[in-house]
């Protein structure tokens, strides 16, 4: 079954980019939220979970813009998008995120992201605790 391509913007309210920047691009700052462990080899990464790993190549990236990666072990073109977009009208930061996932498993890929992302708006001050 072919993988569906879903996208989920948060808002950062008035975060700076370069702040945000940093809890994307480096793996201290992705180990605030994304996962437990980063090991970052040029464009191989090494992503840690409780005691599992998954690796991932950087395919794209534009700097205090983007991230893109792709699952080493998925044949497929699919992968997940880190994208910092700031409003000009508003001036107001948001994270928005790409990535696939198997229709019968979209809801709870919905609900991993929205957790990670809570995450960094906690620790960026987004969300009241």
């Amino acid at each position: 079954m072919d993988k569906v391509k879903f996208t989920i913007e948060y808002p950062m309210k008035s975060v700076p980019v370069a702040l945000l920047w940093t809890y994307l691009s480096t793996p201290s700052g992705l180990k605030y939220w994304f996962c437990d462990t980063v090991k970052q080899e040029g464009k191989h990464y090494t992503f840690g979970w409780s005691g599992s790993e998954q690796e991932a190549m950087l395919v794209a990236m534009r700097t205090y813009s983007y991230m893109r990666f792709h699952w080493i072990d998925e044949n497929d073109k699919s992968y997940f998008e880190l994208r910092i977009e700031v409003s000009e009208l508003t001036d107001s930061t948001d994270l928005v995120i790409t990535d696939y996932s198997l229709p019968e498993e979209l809801e709870e890929s919905r609900d991993v992201w929205n957790n990670q992302v809570e995450a960094l708006q906690r620790q960026l001050g987004c969300v009241a605790d």
